[in-house]
C-alpha cells in the first residue's frame, strides 16, 4: 500500500481513489486470511471453482470479490452470486447472460469491459475500435452497470514499455465517457500488476491487480 500511495502522490492523484485488487489466485484460503488480516479488504479470483471455495470458507469477512479471469457464458450465473465486479466483460453473449443471471437474484451486476489493448490473438478482449459500440449495447440491459474499462496489456520486461498501452485506455475511457452513454459511468479503469503498476497510476488505473508483490511467486 505504502508503494500504491507513493506513486499516486508523486503524480498528484489522491491515493484514496486506487484501489488495491490482490490476486489470490492458487493461494491457499489460510494465506489468503492472512492477507485480509494485514488489511487487504477486496480480493481477485481467477477461476470459478477455486472462488467458490474461498467465497464458502472466508464469508465470515468484509471483503469485496472481483473476478478478474476469463468467464465463460456457462459460469455467469455463479459470477453473480459471488462478485461484486466483474472486469472481464467482452461480448454481448456474455453480457446478456449474466443481464440474465442477475435479474433473476433481483441484482445490478457491477461490470467492465474488457479491452485487448494490444490486439493479441492470446487475450480475450474487444478491441478498441468496438469498444464504445459494444459499450452502448450493453448500456441497455437492466440488471448491468458498466463501471469503466480493463485491460492486459503486452508484457515487457521495462514498465515503461507498458505506458503508452495505460495511455490508450484512459483515452479510450475518456472518449466513451464523452458519448454520455446511459447507464454507464466510465469511472474504473483496471490495469497495471505487479510489475508496472506505479505507471499504471501515473497512467490513471483506480484498480490495481497485484499477486506476486502480496503472495509471492505461484508455483
Amino acid at each position: 500500500m505504502d508503494r500504491i500511495k507513493t506513486a499516486a502522490l508523486s503524480c498528484n492523484r489522491d491515493p484514496e481513489n486506487i484501489r488495491l485488487v490482490a490476486v489470490s489466485k492458487t493461494v491457499p484460503t489460510d494465506r489468503v486470511r492472512e492477507a485480509i488480516n494485514a488489511g487487504v479488504t477486496t480480493l481477485g479470483e481467477n477461476y470459478m471453482q477455486e472462488a467458490r471455495e474461498k467465497f464458502n470458507a472466508l464469508s465470515s469477512y468484509n471483503v469485496s470479490w472481483h473476478f478478474i479471469g476469463h468467464l465463460q457464458t456457462n459460469k455467469a450465473k455463479y459470477a453473480v452470486r459471488l462478485f461484486d465486479l466483474i472486469h472481464t466483460v467482452d461480448s454481448l453473449k456474455l453480457a446478456l447472460e449474466l443481464n440474465k443471471q442477475s435479474k433473476k437474484i433481483n441484482k445490478i451486476q457491477q461490470i467492465l469491459i474488457q479491452i485487448n489493448i494490444g490486439k493479441e490473438s492470446s487475450k480475450s478482449g474487444v478491441y478498441k475500435q468496438d469498444a464504445l459500440k459494444l459499450t452502448k449495447e450493453i448500456s441497455g440491459l437492466e440488471n448491468l452497470a458498466v463501471k469503466g474499462l480493463m485491460t492486459m496489456p503486452p508484457f515487457f520486461d521495462n514498465p515503461e514499455k507498458v505506458r503508452p498501452y495505460f495511455s490508450a485506455l484512459r483515452n479510450l475511457r475518456d472518449h466513451i465517457k464523452e458519448e454520455a452513454v446511459e447507464n454507464v459511468s466510465m469511472e474504473e479503469l483496471s490495469m497495471g500488476m505487479t510489475g508496472d503498476f506505479e505507471v499504471a497510476i501515473e497512467e490513471g488505473a483506480t484498480l490495481v491487480r497485484i499477486g506476486t508483490a502480496i503472495f509471492g511467486k505461484r508455483n
